[in-house]
């Protein structure tokens, strides 16, 4: 009687080698948004509208005309005349005129004329006046259109893990349906004349038993994020398992089986691999777990497992579940809670109990810092920007920065970021983030992008104008042609940035934190030079030049809806969208790191992805490298 045996054992390393070369990725599919819990985004995913998709009012109160409020306090109230109520989910009926105010409730709609709330509690009301007892600011108590996702920016990227935060945020963009990575399909096999499956009648006198790897292996499976099939049980006939074996390889990407791999005589299944397919390794170094078989069977992998269920589920975990979560695009799993050291100082001062969403980040020593995350309560990508929370008891004043917590994460599949960055909102950045596994990236603009790599928050910063940042090195950069979009055919006529100085158009800025506007703030100074002018008066000549939006894409969105004559934008964005474009001049966009930082595998993935530079910026008009 011929037996096979197991020599030169395969080392661990081998064997993960071997399986790694095993093609388990299926192609990508669509599904609902409803079902894709846990699947894994096949690529990017693009913000196709505004959220919010209008000026909401953020406090219960009254919207009015900020300049009305000018040098109103306690002692001496701004009046206004109440012209009306605008209610959440209500489209307004009403206009603010000056001198005038109109009741709103969070959440509805700022009526035309007002570009500010003032809260309530601020204010007293008598026979249809409104007494406004502090002054305001063009856009106090108001979340503009696109201040949470901006219509055009990057919402979600390829890898990502689809938790209900993701979900949340897809759904808030109107998505139904999501290209996602396909999940390797795995059959499952036990084999034995022994086994019968749960719930059967079991013949203990005969030597019987339950089948425990069926289910437990399965189960595996599908948290490892494959899609498990169950076959019938496989005697230790030839003829037989050779039958299951082939159905299941015609249906699978990877068949499991357990059992019937030891050098016994009746252990038939390598004989039934070397003839139908191929066998690539007959046992590894590894108690428990050693009879483990990988091989092909005609175009799908197969791996064979120990028959006692703490050994099959043991190499399950150790050698399959990396390569099946592979296949579908999931990282490694982490435990439900994380502890780490503030990144940065947070004060607090509110006396309560306080739950502070957090994300987390890897120093270059790979230490887990961990650093708040808040847009505000009505903020999705607040979801999405935090991987948990960390509990801070009503008598803590601050966290020190270097203080440890310990963080409760969303999910126990968060990882902190392969690579954190933040600063500008950027067309050629997001098709260089999609070279990189487990990104993330925060539009914040420049001025917090700069503030947030001093403070050791972030890997890298993508800022224009200055860049020289202690403890910072460039890693590469681009140029960008910028300057006003405008309706397609450019119908005013617009030809430089004194039309919107001399002229009465209407125009769309960008938030103070955006490198696009200090570009703009920096050309407009020398306009005033050259006229003699006050800076601050030739801004105030701008209509418009105080209200900002905060994506690259949101002015130009504004100009294609009627509601501007000109926004401040980049060709790329004027193109993309079929509107005019006239050209101010080009800025230069720096990709900077923390020099502590660049030895993580997570930059140098940047840094090389910045190889490819020059095909991406030669696919965004209005691009260089």
């Amino acid at each position: 009687m011929s037996r096979k045996q197991f020599r030169d054992l395969a080392d661990p390393e081998t064997a993960r080698e071997t399986i790694a070369s095993l093609d388990l990725a299926p192609e990508p599919t669509e599904v609902p948004l409803r079902e894709a819990r846990g699947r894994v985004l096949a690529s990017r995913i693009d913000a196709e509208l505004d959220v919010p998709g209008f000026d909401r009012a953020s406090v219960d109160g009254y919207a009015v005309r900020a300049a009305d409020t000018f040098g109103a306090d306690e002692a001496d109230p701004a009046e206004l005349e109440l012209a009306g109520a605008v209610h959440a989910g209500v489209e307004p009926s009403v206009e603010v005129a000056i001198g005038e105010c109109v009741e709103v409730s969070t959440g509805a709609v700022v009526p035309p004329g007002a570009d500010a709330v003032v809260m309530v509690e601020r204010t007293d009301e008598d026979a249809g006046v409104v007494s406004v007892r502090t002054a305001l600011a063009p856009g106090d108590g108001v979340m503009f259109a696109g201040a949470d996702v901006a219509a055009g920016e990057r919402a979600l990227g390829p890898g990502t893990v689809l938790t209900p935060r993701e979900i949340g945020l897809l759904s808030a963009l109107g998505v139904d349906s999501v290209p996602v990575r396909g999940q390797p399909t795995v059959g499952i096999i036990s084999t034995g004349d022994e086994l019968v499956r749960p719930g059967g009648d079991l013949d203990s006198s005969a030597g019987e038993i339950y089948d425990v790897n069926s289910y437990t292996i399965a189960t595996a499976v599908e948290a490892a994020g494959g899609e498990a099939r169950l076959y019938p049980h496989a005697g230790d006939d030839y003829e037989a398992m050779e039958s299951v074996l082939r159905e299941a390889a015609d249906d699978c990407d990877l068949v499991l089986s357990s059992g019937s791999t030891s050098a016994s005589a009746v252990d038939v299944i390598y004989r039934v691999i070397e003839d139908t397919g191929e066998l690539l390794l007959h046992g590894v170094a590894v108690k428990p777990g050693k009879p483990m078989l990988v091989g092909r069977i005609a175009d799908s992998a197969y791996i064979g497992l120990p028959g006692y269920p703490v050994s099959a589920l043991t190499i399950f975990r150790t050698f399959v579940a990396p390569a099946v979560r592979e296949a579908a695009g999931l990282p490694e799993p982490e435990t439900a809670t994380v502890s780490g050291e503030m990144a940065v100082r947070e004060r607090y001062s509110e006396g309560r109990q306080r739950y502070m969403p957090a994300g987390l980040v890897a120093d270059g020593d790979g230490t887990t810092l961990v650093y708040p995350v808040d847009k505000g309560s009505g903020a999705t990508t607040s979801l999405v920007e935090a991987d948990g929370v960390v509990s801070v008891p009503p008598d803590v004043e601050y966290l020190d920065a270097g203080e440890r917590v310990t963080v409760h994460l969303f999910s126990p599949d968060v990882r902190p970021p392969a690579l954190f960055g933040a600063g500008e909102d950027d067309p050629a950045l997001s098709r260089l983030l999609d070279r990189v596994d487990r990104p993330r990236h925060l539009g914040v603009g420049s001025r917090q992008g700069r503030r947030r790599l001093r403070d050791g928050v972030t890997d890298i910063a993508v800022v224009t104008g200055d860049a020289d940042i202690d403890g910072a090195v460039t890693l590469g950069g681009w140029r960008r042609q910028w300057g006003l979009v405008v309706p397609a055919g450019n119908p005013d006529d617009v030809s430089d940035l004194s039309d919107l100085v001399d002229r009465e158009l209407r125009f769309v800025n960008r938030t103070t934190d955006s490198g696009l506007r200090g570009t703009l703030e920096t050309a407009l100074e020398s306009l005033a030079a050259d006229r003699d002018r006050d800076v601050a008066g030739l801004f105030s000549d701008i209509d418009g030049f105080g209200l900002a939006v905060r994506a690259h894409e949101s002015p130009a969105r504004k100009v294609r809806s009627g509601d501007a004559d000109a926004g401040l934008g980049l060709r790329a964005t004027a193109e993309k969208l079929g509107l005019g474009f006239v050209p101010c001049g080009t800025e230069q966009v720096q990709v900077l790191a923390d020099a502590s930082r660049t030895g993580k595998d997570g930059v140098e993935a940047f840094r090389q992805a910045l190889d490819d530079l020059p095909a991406v910026a030669g696919s965004l008009p209005g691009y260089d490298s």
